[in-house]
């Protein structure tokens, strides 16, 4: 019973510091991002629209800073047991630092199975949303969805999308069709309908290349026939970190049918699907830094240090990520690589603190 409770006084205290470290990082970057933002002002899009366009950003803002506020907020809830001792009683009474750790892991385990389930239900939604509903205020109804263009091989064709529509209508869509390494024919369209399970092209124009000329048609509609449907035309042009794990998986398995690289979705997979691994490692870190060369200093310089882990964590990986591109690895390594240097790091640190 005395242990048990001892689990609950450690999460509580843990779990309390990652929440106020959440609502401080969010609050300075609300504030902040709506500064800048107030330079987007325009139209039907004021002051009032600018703070709930990034009122709805909250959930992915609150993903994004995850990390960060996980290893901060173990530091402060262990160091602030550890700067009244109570850390150092628990050790006394016969507690081990492994149970003590397990304490600290627990309500880790909670902000794992929310993040988790923000990542894959909440903001690829409230993302979406919020940028259309950004773009409408901007533009008007039937606004475009995503100004984000994007390139995409299917077959002998290669296509280029210029943005898509809240309306699913394509806007922008060019063609290359090609037969081995020799262009046969450009297409060109204004626009793209969606209307009962299948394309409607509009506005197209048709260049032919032969030998020794060119054609060109002109139709005021045409249908597309691709295997290419709304949905995937999304993911190929929303932000591809902002997308749910399962529509990461279904975009690369689609690049890969393509012979096309998938690395970039591929590496955003595994960095949310792995994001129990990272949290794991992080509070390693902290609790190595507050059971040993940090026990004695103040919570401030804590804080600082936790602070500077967690920015070379993240520039660790963000230099991974191209580099598996370039080098060839697979992206996991380029997520598990920071992952297990600060899971070593940390069990060094403890195992040097006894």
């Amino acid at each position: 019973m005395i242990a048990d409770r001892l689990d609950r006084y450690i999460a509580r205290n843990v779990l309390g510091a990652i929440i106020v470290v959440q609502v401080v990082l969010l609050g300075l970057d609300l504030v902040i991002t709506y500064i800048n933002d107030l330079e987007d002002v325009a139209g039907d899009y004021g002051a009032f629209q600018v703070l709930q366009y990034l009122l709805m950003r909250l959930p992915w803002r609150f993903y994004q800073y995850a990390p960060v506020g996980v290893l901060i907020g173990a530091l402060i809830g262990l160091g602030s047991m550890a700067s009244s001792n109570e850390l150092t009683v628990m050790r006394a009474a016969g507690r081990s630092l492994t149970r003590i750790l397990w304490g600290v892991m627990k309500p880790v385990l909670v902000v794992v199975v929310v993040l988790l389930l923000v990542a894959e239900y909440v903001s690829p939604r409230t993302e979406q949303f919020a940028s259309a509903w950004r773009l409408e205020k901007l533009q008007g109804e039937g606004a475009v969805l995503t100004q984000r263009g994007g390139w995409q091989r299917e077959g002998d064709s290669i296509y280029r999308f210029g943005a898509i529509r809240a309306d699913d209508t394509v806007l922008d869509l060019t063609r290359y069709r090609f037969e081995g390494h020799t262009l046969q024919d450009a297409m060109v369209a204004q626009r793209a309908i969606w209307h009962d399970g299948a394309w409607r092209l509009e506005d197209v124009a048709i260049t032919r290349f032969h030998e020794e000329r060119t054609d060109v048609e002109r139709h005021d509609s045409l249908p597309w026939q691709t295997g290419l449907t709304p949905a995937q035309l999304d993911r190929l042009l929303r932000e591809v970190n902002s997308q749910a794990p399962s529509e990461l998986w279904a975009y690369a398995s689609y690049l890969r049918s393509q012979s096309l690289e998938a690395t970039q979705p591929l590496l955003y997979f595994w960095q949310k699907l792995l994001m129990p691994l990272t949290l794991a490692s992080l509070v390693l870190v902290a609790a190595s830094f507050v059971f040993g060369p940090l026990r004695t200093v103040a919570a401030g310089t804590r804080v600082f240090y936790g602070v500077v882990t967690g920015l070379v964590f993240k520039y660790l990986q963000d230099l991974l990520a191209p580099a598996s591109t370039v080098w060839g690895f697979s992206p996991i390594w380029a997520v598990l690589g920071p992952t297990l240097l600060c899971a070593v790091l940390g069990l060094y640190l403890l195992r040097r603190s006894g």
